[in-house]
């Protein structure tokens, strides 16, 4: 095995062992709302939301002209 495949490994049993632990229901208010859902599922949607502000506000000051 190369070290691509043992490092895969490695995540994909590290992604495991946090789906396993974060099955429990949780309920998370938002304004007016209450939505229950799976914690791990909430894990996820921050997650994403997290790395495509990150990627769109990357975007945005890359575009920007540099002065000097």
């Amino acid at each position: 095995m190369n070290a691509k495949t043992v490092v895969i490994l490695i995540i994909a049993v590290l992604l495991l062992i946090i789906i396993l632990q974060n099955t429990q229901i949780v309920t998370m208010r938002l304004f007016f709302w209450k939505i229950s859902l799976s914690r791990i599922i909430l894990l996820a949607v921050t997650l994403i939301v997290g790395f495509a502000l990150g990627y769109f506000v990357g975007e945005i000051t890359a575009s920007k002209p540099k002065n000097g």
